[in-house]
């Protein structure tokens, strides 16, 4: 589905996220109790909150030098110039600052380059394209709105927007923390061709003990800005801020570790979405968020398991943040 906003964008709506399929998934996820990240970022609010956090707590706004870790993988991706048409494909684009550092790297003329922002979140879509935008005609730009971890159809979306023999880029920066590797990378491996490029990104653990290094970073996620972010989530369903806690800690899940937080009722609560239904009861918890921390180890096993292998990677001095160009191994 195609529609066109009063400001000429056209964006491209994947079924994933139609409203019907949402609500659907909404409902089923509260009675289980874990939300899935999309319902993070559904509505301008949340993800304007968002970007608040990600301006404050983000490595890569908050240490400079991890720029320039981004900058070395472009430019050892694109080390030689060709006039090949290209099209960069931003899965979970964000704000579209990282892609947008990406494109500028590119060594071709900008009428050959085009570039598709594809997030969950409409809004941030839009974001991305006015930042591509600022050097790359609006016409080349194709939004597309859709739940990776939900969409099995992606590369039939990719070929009817980019409908002409390109080159194709893939960026996924900060994506890999925030799905589950067994389900994400194998949609991965099968939307990147043999001969595309991928750049990944990765918040990491720092420092040689795992579990130390997790607790020192606990601080950016557990502060004022994420759990204004979260609560959003909850206030849009109906839930006050007082109805219970908000509570971060750090559990196991296989080999890794991630950070998780919880929303413990306080007293018990129904939530009405349409028709349906959904009670809590006291004490009962509710999974808003998690993040997975990599290593580096951790990060090339996950991808190996998927015939996905790192080519080329520059990780922080810090050792917070690591870029990676990737290639399909078979």
């Amino acid at each position: 589905m195609r529609y066109t906003h009063s400001n000429s964008a056209n964006v491209t709506i994947h079924p994933s996220q139609f409203p019907d399929v949402i609500q659907r998934q909404l409902i089923a996820a509260l009675r289980r109790g874990d939300v899935p990240p999309k319902f993070l970022y559904d509505s301008v609010y949340q993800t304007q909150k968002w970007l608040n956090v990600h301006q404050i707590h983000s490595p890569s706004q908050i240490d400079q030098e991890v720029n320039s870790i981004y900058d070395s993988v472009f430019d050892f991706g694109f080390n030689q110039v060709h006039e090949m048409e290209s099209a960069l494909i931003g899965l979970g684009c964000g704000g579209g600052k990282k892609d947008a550092m990406c494109l500028s790297k590119l060594k071709i003329g900008s009428g050959l380059l085009h570039y598709v922002p594809c997030d969950v979140s409409q809004a941030m879509t839009l974001i991305a394209r006015e930042e591509v935008g600022k050097n790359l005609d609006f016409n080349k730009i194709y939004p597309l709105v859709c739940d990776l971890s939900e969409s099995d159809n992606l590369e039939e979306f990719f070929d009817i927007l980019l409908p002409f023999n390109h080159k194709r880029i893939f960026t996924f920066f900060g994506m890999i923390p925030n799905l589950e590797p067994n389900l994400i990378l194998p949609k991965l491996f099968k939307m990147v061709r043999k001969d595309d490029d991928l750049f990944i990104s990765a918040n990491l653990v720092p420092g040689e003990n795992y579990q130390r290094g997790i607790e020192n970073i606990l601080p950016q996620y557990d502060n004022q800005e994420t759990r204004d972010w979260l609560l959003s989530f909850l206030i849009g369903i109906g839930v006050a801020v007082d109805d219970g806690d908000l509570n971060f800690c750090i559990e196991p899940e296989g080999e890794l570790l991630r950070i998780v937080a919880y929303f413990r009722f306080s007293r018990s609560q129904v939530i009405r979405i349409n028709n349906e239904t959904i009670t809590f009861e006291s004490e009962q918890p509710l999974r808003i968020f998690y993040s997975y921390r990599h290593t580096v180890n951790t990060l090339n096993k996950c991808l190996l398991e998927h015939d996905l292998k790192i080519i080329f990677s520059k990780i922080s001095k810090s050792g917070e943040e690591g870029v990676f160009k990737v290639k399909r191994s078979v």
